[in-house]
């Protein structure tokens, strides 16, 4: 194939404004990075900032505990985010039923999320972390782990079934009507044809919530689950330094980067498909 001199010219061009481009946001970061670095460092506070927050031999001694804590925020991640699908999808659902018979569910489905979505998470731990045990009822458990994690999933419930409700609901009516038209029962249509393209559209807003909800993990140090954040806690009362917080919050950030950047090529990527059609 071969290239006309006006192409060969865009290409060069484009490919020129990419270098400059590039060089400029190198030297610009250089420059607010040195000029931050100098902020900091020259302040009269910032030596004992530097021995209270980071101090590398404490850093290193409170980072195994602070590990094995990050080990039990990932496992009620996986748990939660699980339990936190499948039940958001249960709710949207009956949230998008239709026909007067179904308002009892639509009701009370309804009411499900503008409480737990209005409800403060904090305030939410409290309440099931310590108001549940307190009513002694067989079957409740007394793990904080556990009475955590049923927290998190009433909360993020509320908040992803929102999400998947948006993504039911931006399905055209003439792809439902389709499906029936070809004989597909509510059940069939709903899972065979409605359901991926919501899902499809709906995937980057998932994913935030997704990266939301690691970081929130680490609220159900409140009910006195030794997590990375309870474990940095005390590793601090055992030093009476300030490092473990900031080991346990590096770790959190690495934990959240990769998903971060991974709902932003999802959203990229949602973007230009829109755009081609």
């Amino acid at each position: 194939m071969t290239v006309s001199e006006l192409q060969r010219e865009r290409l060069a061009y484009k490919r020129s404004r990419s270098r400059r481009s590039t060089v400029v946001a190198l030297l610009s970061t250089t420059v607010f990075a040195v000029v931050g670095y100098f902020t900091v460092t020259r302040s009269p506070g910032w030596p004992r900032v530097r021995d209270s927050f980071f101090d590398p031999a404490v850093a290193w001694r409170s980072l195994p505990a602070v590990l094995e804590g990050l080990w039990l925020n990932l496992r009620v991640l996986l748990v939660c985010g699980t339990l936190i699908l499948v039940l958001a999808l249960a709710v949207a659902a009956v949230r998008t039923l239709r026909g007067p018979v179904w308002f009892p569910l639509r009701l009370l489905a309804t009411a499900y999320v503008d409480l737990f979505r209005g409800l403060p998470l904090i305030i939410l731990l409290y309440l099931v972390g310590f108001g549940l045990p307190a009513l002694r009822l067989a079957g409740v458990p007394n793990d904080y782990v556990v009475l955590g994690g049923a927290a998190l999933v009433l909360a993020y419930t509320a908040y992803v079934a929102e999400v998947f409700r948006a993504g039911i609901e931006s399905v055209h009516p003439s792809q439902v009507a389709a499906a029936r038209s070809l004989g597909l029962n509510p059940q069939k249509t709903m899972r065979l044809v409605v359901l991926p393209q919501a899902v499809r559209r709906v995937l980057p807003a998932l994913l935030n919530d997704f990266v939301a909800l690691q970081k929130d993990c680490g609220l159900i140090s409140v009910l006195g689950a030794v997590d990375a954040v309870r474990a940095a806690q005390i590793e601090q009362a055992r030093s009476y330094n300030f490092t473990p917080y900031v080991v346990a919050g590096l770790l959190f950030v690495l934990l959240a980067v990769p998903s971060a950047r991974f709902a932003d090529a999802v959203s990229r990527r949602a973007e230009r498909r829109q755009g081609g059609r």
